[in-house]
C-alpha cells in the first residue's frame, strides 16, 4: 500500500457515524498539495481513512448547485 500524508486544515462537520467511523466534510491537504474539500470516512482519532472524494472549490460549488436542484425535485423525504 502506498504511503501518503494528509493534513486536515478545517473540519466543517460530521455527516454520519457508524461503528465509530465518521463521514466528515473537511478541507484536507493530501501529500502537501493544495487543500481541497474532502468527504470521507475516518476511523476514531483519524488513525485510518476510508474511501472518499475530493473536490476543488469550483467542483464543490457545482455539486452544491446540483444538490439544490436534486433536493428540490426529490420525492425522497
Amino acid at each position: 500500500m502506498t504511503d501518503f500524508e494528509y493534513s486536515i486544515e478545517k473540519n466543517y462537520g460530521v455527516l454520519s457515524e457508524r461503528g465509530g467511523w465518521k463521514k466528515e466534510l473537511n478541507l484536507v491537504s493530501w501529500n502537501k498539495r493544495e487543500a481541497k474539500f474532502d468527504v470521507r470516512d475516518w476511523a476514531p482519532n483519524y488513525e485510518k481513512v476510508g474511501k472518499g472524494i475530493t473536490l476543488t472549490k469550483e467542483e464543490a460549488e457545482k455539486l452544491r448547485d446540483l444538490l439544490n436542484i436534486a433536493l428540490s425535485e426529490s420525492e425522497v423525504k
